[in-house]
């Protein structure tokens, strides 16, 4: 059965990647993202495609677009919010502003989308709302302070928000990549707001993007409540739950690079 898939943060990396493969899978994709030209190219690849232009950190332009989809397509069977950006900053040198930017895109952009179309599944009892945190929303990393923070905060939500779902035929999963081939190094803020334009080793040598795109999806086609996509570096997650003085020596000696 083919489906209506509404992914944000659509324009490149993880976002590119799902949407070019869901639109081979002939499902019918909802592009969004800031940069429209981006989304209008990524669209001449998929044969069933909506070019829906979204700043999630404004709340009135996700106001806006959940009432446009609503009106255009009734229902939303797979909401993918996937739209984010990281940090590469010590904490005493990122101004209280750039702090607010990466929670606002990160978690209250998240949240306040899931809100939005939550309503429109539950009339019809039936979807599936993804969030996208990271490794590091399983434990805290050089650099990435507001970061981690962001996406610890997403599995307090979506974790509470599933629970409360649990009678329902609508599904949560938090997927949590570690280090994937995409640009979201080169595109992190440092303490002042601009742009890092640095790739990180630990980004260059990760799996490729296409790879993680075909995990997330059999991930959500099973419904798994938290999907890990990764390297060596999501043994660290297990090793936080279960050695965590074991885990803070690991990680200061790992180059947060």
């Amino acid at each position: 059965m083919k489906k209506i898939i509404w992914i944000t943060g659509a324009g490149s990396g993880i976002g590119k990647a799902l949407a070019i493969a869901y639109g081979k899978q002939g499902n019918t994709i909802i592009l969004s993202g800031r940069k429209k030209e981006q989304l209008e190219e990524i669209s001449t690849y998929i044969d069933h495609s909506f070019v829906l232009p979204l700043d999630v950190s404004q709340e009135d332009q996700i106001t806006k677009a959940t009432q446009t989809v609503e009106k255009k397509y009734n229902h939303i069977d797979v909401l993918i919010n996937n739209a984010g950006i990281s940090q590469r900053s010590l904490t005493h040198e990122i101004t209280n502003d750039v702090g607010r930017t990466l929670m606002e895109v990160n978690f209250f952009g998240s949240i306040h989308l899931t809100k939005a179309v939550l309503p429109i599944m539950m009339k019809v009892n039936r979807g599936t709302i993804v969030a996208m945190s990271s490794a590091a929303g399983k434990f805290g990393f050089p650099l990435r302070s507001y970061y981690s923070a962001s996406k610890h905060a997403i599995h307090g939500f979506y974790e509470s928000l599933s629970l409360e779902l649990k009678d329902t035929n609508i599904k949560v999963t938090v997927v949590c990549p570690g280090r994937i081939q995409t640009d979201i190094s080169k595109n992190a803020l440092n303490g002042e707001g601009q742009t890092h334009d640095k790739m990180d080793q630990g980004q260059l040598n990760g799996i490729p993007v296409d790879q993680c795109a075909n995990q997330i999806i059999r991930g959500i086609a099973k419904s798994k409540s938290e999907i890990y996509i990764g390297g060596k570096e999501i043994i660290l997650i297990y090793i936080k739950r279960f050695f965590p003085a074991l885990f803070r020596f690991i990680a200061q000696r790992v180059d947060p690079e």
